[in-house]
């Protein structure tokens, strides 16, 4: 692992664990071993390695899911559905940290005063909602999935699932334990009438 990997990867929990302002400089020199210089080399300041760290999401994101759905056949649109939530959870708790780095406020202020954080948080969660949208389209072209707004339905669904990961971020409540019901309340909003599949 480069030594810029281990900045990010090392700015990243500190990111999530204390916030954009609580996280210093200096201690992040200290855990990684690398002067403030080298760190200042590879980020021009906190906010230019913040964003990193969320573009470096974003990618990984796709990346996972790209071989999550490459794994997979989807019988239908509604199966991919399904399957899209299941990635979100799985994808939740290998990434622990960067999840309760998303749902930090810190991050939406900092989005608020910086247009190319705000781009890439608006990115991340675009990608998410791209997936969901993608399995209702194949649904709806398959006809396991109504006729309804794609768009909107899928930051809905996104929104059931990302609530269920926050209440889990924060241990208020085990995601998992919701598994089936979340599953069962998203066929209820998706299915056809007319599909029997």
């Amino acid at each position: 692992m480069s030594k810029k990997e281990i900045i990010l990867q090392t700015a990243a929990r500190l990111f999530s664990v204390k916030g954009f302002r609580e996280t210093s400089m200096v201690e992040l020199s200290r855990l990684t071993g690398a002067a403030e210089g080298t760190i200042f080399y590879h980020f021009k300041n906190k906010e230019q390695l913040f964003v990193a760290i969320l573009e470096d999401l974003r990618k990984t994101i796709t990346e996972e899911y790209q071989h999550y759905a490459q794994e997979r056949v989807f019988k239908n649109g509604l199966d991919m559905v399904e399957a899209a939530l299941s990635f979100y959870l799985q994808l939740a708790s290998q990434l622990e940290d960067r999840f309760l780095l998303l749902h930090r406020h810190d991050l939406y202020e900092l989005a608020g005063l910086n247009s190319e954080c705000r781009e890439h948080l608006e990115a991340i969660y675009n990608c998410f909602v791209d997936i969901f949208e993608q399995a209702i389209l194949r649904g709806q072209e398959d006809g396991s999935v109504e006729q309804m707004v794609p768009r909107k339905t899928a930051l809905l669904l996104f929104c059931m699932v990302d609530g269920l990961v926050r209440l889990d971020t924060y241990n208020l409540y085990d995601a998992g334990a919701l598994y089936g019901e979340l599953v069962g309340a998203a066929r209820k909003i998706l299915r056809s009438h007319e599909f029997e599949g």
